[in-house]
C-alpha cells in the first residue's frame, strides 16, 4: 500500500449518507443578519399573534375562545361545562388547557376581571382583586355567551370579516371579529411583547358610543365633554386630571390616578375599604400595610383584616381610640397602593402593525373599520337579493304561457334537454331555466308564480337602497350611529368608577414626626415644660420661679397643637414637636420668647388639641361668656399667629376647654355666685364674638372668678344652679372656691 502524502486532508466516502457538507465549521455571520433571520420572525410573531389586540378589542386567544363559544351554540343556549369549551377551542388555539381556561376565567362575570364580561358563568372563577382566591377546576364550573357577544358576531356570516384556516387547515376562523361598538376601548387589555407593550384602559360604553357618535358628525368635537374619563369594573375613585386625560385622549399615553372607596363604621371605631385600583389586590394591599406598622410608620390602626365575602370586597382596619379616619386614610393613600396609578399605552394592531394612538385615532380607526364592515355585509345582500331578483324574473316569463313550459318539459324526451330547452323557449339564461325546472308540480299554478313575482318591485327598491349605501359615506355613518345608539340602550350601565376633583399636582408633604405619649405643663408665668412619663416617674418635685405655679397639666402626644392665648387677644399655634424633651428639675422655655410674642404681651392659657374638636369657653368681666368651637382655629396653612383669637371689648376672666358641655361657676366681686350647663348657649361661629350675658350684675361689680366643676362639685352647688340665662344669681360668701388647679 502507497504511503499517503504528508499533510494531504482525508477525504470523505463519496457515498456516505453520515456525511453533511458544511456540518461542524464555524462561519462568522453578522449579528444583524442573526437578529433578522432568526430573532425578528419570533418577535413579530409575538406582537402580531399573541400579546397586542387588534382594533375589534380581541388578542387571538379571546377571538379563537369566543368564536368556538359561539359556533358551540351558547349565545342563546344554556350553559355547558367550562371543559367542554376548552376542549373545543383546542381546535383553534394551539395550546394547552390551561392556558385556555386562564383565558377564560379572565372574561368572565365571576372574576370580575372586564367591565362588560363576554362569559356568564356559574361557578367559582376567582376574583380579580384577589391574588389567593383561586379559581375551580374546568370539570366543575359553566359557561355561555353573554348577550352582549350578539353585537360581536352580528351577520358574521355574511362575510363582513376575513376567514383564515386553523392551524391544521381542517376548518376556518374569523380574522376580526364585526364588533357594532368599539369593544377596543370598552373593557381593559394589557399585553407585554418584545420591546414594547400595551395597556388600554376601560371606558364606559354608553359614554364611548355617544362620543363615537358625536365625532362622526364632527371631528372637532371634544371628547372630554361625553367621554368624562376612565371607568373600572371595581368603581373606586379617580383623581380627575383634565390634562392628563386630554394627553391620554390625543396620544395614548398617560396615567390615571386611582383611589380606594372606603366608608367609616363610627360605631365600631373602623374603616372598611369597599373598592381598590385595578391594579392591585387585597394582599397586596394588606401585606403593605403590616409592613408599615411594623417598621413604626403606621400607629393608629389596631388591627386588619380581609372580610371580603360573597357580598363583595371589604377590607376592615380596626382603629385606635381617637385616631381620625380621614386623616389615616390621606396617609394610606400616600403610603400603600390603596391609591395607586394605571399606566396607559394604547398600543394596537392596525392592519397587522403595532400603532400607538390615541382615543381620537383609535375611534376613527374603529369607523373605517366598521365602514368595510358595512360595505362586505350590503355587497353579500345585494348580491343575494340580485340572483334572487334574476332567479324571479326568470320565473315571471314564464307566467305568460304556463302550458307552454309544461308542453317542453313533457316533450322533451331526455331529462338533460329540459332545461337547454327551456332557456330556448323562454329566452331565459341557464341559472333561470334550472330554478324553473325545479318547481313542484303542485306550484305550477297561476297563483303561485303571481306571488313569487311580486316580489320583484319590492327587491329592486332593496337593491336600489343597498347600491345607495355603498356609494354613500353618509349612509354609512348614519348606520354605524344607529348601531352605536342601540348597543348603548340595550347594554350600557351607569359608571361605576366616579370623580374626585382635587389639585392633584399639590403633593401632601408626609409627616414623620415621632408619635409618643408626653406630659404638658404650662405656668401662670409662661413656662412650658414637656416631660415623658418615665422621666416624670423618675424626677422630683417641679422647678419654678418664685411665686409661679402650674396652671395646667395635660397628658397627651408628641404629635398635639398646642394654642397659645395672649392678653392682647391674639393666639399663637404650634406643636408639642416643636419642644424638646426635658425634666422637672428644668425651668422649661419661656413662651412668649419662644413663640415672638409683641412687646408687652404675654400669655393668658394654653389649649391643647389632636383634631380641632370640642368647644372653646371664654368668660369676660362683663357677665358675658362666649362658646367658640374649637374647630374655628383650625386652619389649612401652618398658620403661627391668628390676630382677633377672642373679642378684647371686655377683659378676660379666664378661658376653658370642654368636649362636649360642662358645669360652669361664675363669681362676682358683689358675692353672688351662679351655676349652669353651657348646653343653655348655642356655639358662635365667629372667634372675636362677645357671646351671651351670662350673670347679670349690679353697678360696679364684675365677673372675678370662674370655675369649670366636676358633676361631684356641680351636685354640692345645686342651690346656685340656674335654668335660664341671664341671672343675677345668689349670695355665696360662705362657700370656698373649686380647688382649679388647670384650664381643662
Amino acid at each position: 500500500m502507497a504511503k499517503k502524502e504528508k499533510n494531504k486532508p482525508i477525504q470523505p466516502k463519496a457515498k456516505s449518507n453520515a456525511y453533511i457538507e458544511g456540518a461542524g465549521q464555524v462561519v462568522e455571520e453578522s449579528i444583524a443578519v442573526t437578529l433578522e433571520t432568526n430573532f425578528m420572525p419570533y418577535a413579530m410573531s409575538v406582537i402580531v399573534s399573541r400579546a397586542f389586540p387588534e382594533i375589534d378589542g380581541f388578542k387571538p386567544s379571546h377571538r379563537k375562545l369566543l368564536y368556538t363559544m359561539y359556533k358551540m351554540g351558547l349565545l342563546t343556549g344554556a350553559r355547558t361545562k367550562s371543559a367542554n369549551v376548552v376542549g373545543q377551542t383546542m381546535k383553534l388555539n394551539p395550546h394547552g388547557d390551561a392556558a385556555i381556561y386562564e383565558t377564560m376565567v379572565r372574561m368572565t362575570r365571576g372574576n370580575e376581571t372586564l367591565l362588560h364580561p363576554y362569559v356568564d358563568s356559574k361557578g367559582n372563577f376567582g376574583k380579580a382583586y384577589s391574588r389567593d382566591m383561586a379559581y375551580a377546576a374546568s370539570r366543575y364550573t359553566e359557561v355561555k355567551l353573554e348577550p352582549i357577544c350578539a353585537e360581536l358576531f352580528r351577520e358574521i356570516d355574511k362575510n363582513t370579516v376575513d376567514f383564515v384556516p386553523n392551524y391544521d387547515n381542517t376548518t376556518q376562523e374569523p380574522v376580526l371579529l364585526p364588533a357594532t361598538f368599539p369593544s377596543i376601548l370598552v373593557n381593559a387589555n394589557t399585553g407585554i411583547g418584545v420591546s414594547m407593550a400595551s395597556s388600554v384602559c376601560p371606558f364606559n360604553l354608553a359614554e364611548l358610543c355617544e362620543t363615537t357618535a358625536a365625532l362622526m358628525k364632527n371631528p372637532d368635537y371634544n371628547a372630554l365633554e361625553t367621554l368624562k374619563g376612565p371607568d373600572f369594573p371595581g368603581g373606586a375613585f379617580i383623581l380627575y386630571d383634565e390634562a392628563e386625560l386630554e394627553k391620554i385622549y390625543r396620544t395614548g399615553r398617560g396615567s390615571v390616578k386611582v383611589r380606594a372607596k372606603y366608608r367609616y363604621d363610627k360605631a365600631a371605631n373602623c374603616l372598611e375599604v369597599t373598592e381598590i385600583p385595578p391594579t392591585t389586590t387585597i394582599e397586596a394591599i394588606i401585606e403593605k400595610i403590616v409592613a408599615l406598622i411594623k417598621i413604626g410608620k403606621i400607629r393608629e390602626i389596631q388591627y386588619i383584616r380581609d372580610e371580603t365575602d360573597l357580598s363583595g370586597l371589604k377590607i376592615a382596619i380596626d382603629l385606635k381610640r381617637g385616631t381620625d379616619p380621614d386623616k389615616l386614610m390621606q396617609k394610606l393613600f400616600r403610603l400603600t397602593p390603596l391609591q395607586d396609578t394605571f399606566s396607559c399605552n394604547f398600543n394596537i394592531l392596525v392592519n397587522g402593525y403595532p400603532k400607538v394612538m390615541g382615543v381620537y385615532e383609535i375611534l376613527k380607526e374603529w369607523v373605517e373599520f366598521r365602514k368595510g364592515c358595512i360595505a362586505r355585509r350590503t355587497e353579500f345582500d345585494l348580491k343575494k337579493k340580485r340572483e334572487k331578483l334574476h332567479l324571479l324574473q326568470g320565473l315571471e316569463k314564464i307566467l305568460l304561457d304556463i302550458d307552454k313550459a309544461i308542453q317542453i318539459v313533457r316533450q322533451t324526451e331526455e331529462e338533460s334537454e329540459v332545461v337547454p330547452n327551456l332557456m330556448i323557449g323562454f329566452s331565459i339564461d341557464e341559472i333561470q331555466a334550472e330554478y324553473v325546472a325545479e318547481i313542484k308540480l303542485r306550484h305550477l299554478n297561476r297563483e303561485y308564480i303571481l306571488n313569487r313575482t311580486k316580489e320583484i318591485a319590492q327587491l329592486l327598491a332593496e337593491i336600489t337602497d343597498l347600491e345607495e349605501i355603498l356609494g354613500s359615506s353618509r349612509r354609512m355613518k348614519e348606520i354605524i350611529i344607529c348601531e352605536l345608539k342601540d348597543a348603548a340602550k340595550k347594554y350600557g350601565q351607569p359608571r361605576r368608577s366616579m370623580f374626585v376633583f382635587e389639585d392633584i399636582s399639590e403633593e401632601i408633604p408626609e409627616d414623620d414626626t415621632p408619635d409618643y405619649p408626653c406630659h404638658l405643663f404650662f405656668t401662670a408665668s409662661g413656662y412650658f415644660k414637656k416631660i415623658t412619663p418615665q422621666s416624670l416617674r423618675m424626677s422630683g418635685e417641679q422647678k419654678l420661679k418664685d411665686g409661679d405655679y402650674v396652671v395646667t397639666q395635660v397628658e397627651s402626644t408628641n404629635k398635639a397643637e398646642l394654642l397659645f392665648f395672649s392678653d392682647s387677644a391674639n393666639v399663637y399655634k404650634t406643636r408639642a414637636s416643636q419642644f424638646e424633651d426635658t425634666k422637672a428639675s428644668v425651668m422649661g422655655e419661656y413662651i412668649p420668647a419662644k413663640l415672638g410674642f409683641d412687646e408687652g404681651e404675654n400669655t393668658f392659657a394654653m389649649i391643647v388639641t389632636a383634631d380641632y374638636s370640642g368647644y372653646l369657653i371664654f368668660v369676660y368681666e362683663n357677665g358675658k361668656v362666649a362658646k367658640v368651637p374649637l374647630s374655628a382655629y383650625e386652619t389649612k396653612t401652618n398658620r403661627k399667629k391668628l390676630a382677633n383669637a377672642y373679642s378684647a371689648k371686655a377683659k378676660l376672666v379666664n378661658v376653658f376647654f370642654v368636649a362636649e358641655n360642662g358645669e360652669l361657676m361664675l363669681r362676682s366681686s358683689n358675692g353672688r355666685a351662679v351655676v349652669f350647663d353651657t348646653a343653655l348657649m348655642l356655639p358662635k361661629s365667629t372667634r372675636d364674638t362677645q357671646g351671651v350675658q351670662a350673670m347679670t350684675l349690679k353697678a360696679k361689680s364684675v365677673v372675678d372668678r370662674a370655675f369649670l366643676l366636676t358633676e361631684e362639685q356641680a351636685g354640692e352647688l345645686q342651690k346656685y344652679r340656674i335654668k335660664n340665662l341671664p341671672a343675677a344669681g345668689c349670695f355665696a360668701k360662705d362657700v370656698e372656691d373649686p380647688d382649679q388647679t388647670s384650664f381643662l
